[in-house]
């Protein structure tokens, strides 16, 4: 007699997001006080869009300011909180790497991809049906470590690749509009 096999559970999609210059303003320096963390317009769209798609949405950010004694994670948490109001508690899971070059070594931190396997083995996430998106080529390359597809945004000094978009509301298209999803 066999023992009856186990059906695996089906794998999620995910999009994983950078935070500052994709979903909240840019500021050039640490954003880390609620009173200055700006929800980019369209995100709050985007991330709903995204939701009804059956994409799980997480936020995979450096936040360097802390090892350097700047802020602290209840800043971050702070901030955090906000994005999930302006979005209506759409994003699933929040990482965050608070180690920097300077004062500590961190796999977490981006390019590194440790936020990111975190992330797959906490939701069994696909990441062949997954994408990533930041406004920083070291995002991408997080991504591409493990098999998520990425979208460059923003107008920053990067080169572009071949996927870029000008904000979070175009990358989503672009993620809609694959034939892969």
């Amino acid at each position: 007699m066999h023992a009856p096999e186990t059906e695996q559970p089906a794998r999620e999609k995910a999009v994983f997001l950078d935070r500052d210059g994709v979903l909240n303003q840019e500021m050039g320096d640490y954003v880390w006080r609620p009173e200055d963390f700006v929800v980019l317009e369209g995100v709050p769209d985007s991330l709903a869009r995204l939701k009804a798609a059956g994409y799980r949405l997480i936020v995979v950010t450096n936040q360097a300011g802390i090892a350097k004694g700047l802020y602290t994670a209840r800043d971050v948490q702070a901030c955090h909180d906000k994005l999930q109001q302006a979005c209506h508690n759409a994003i699933d899971a929040f990482y965050f790497a608070s180690g920097h070059p300077s004062v500590s070594e961190s796999l977490l931190r981006k390019p590194d991809s440790l936020m990111l396997e975190k992330a797959l083995a906490r939701f069994n996430i696909d990441p062949t049906q997954s994408w990533i998106v930041g406004d920083r080529l070291r995002d991408l390359a997080a991504g591409a470590t493990v098999g998520v597809r990425g979208i460059l945004v923003g107008e920053g000094e990067e080169p572009r690749p071949e996927l870029y978009a000008s904000d979070l509301r175009a990358a989503t298209s672009i993620i809609l509009g694959s034939r892969n999803t």
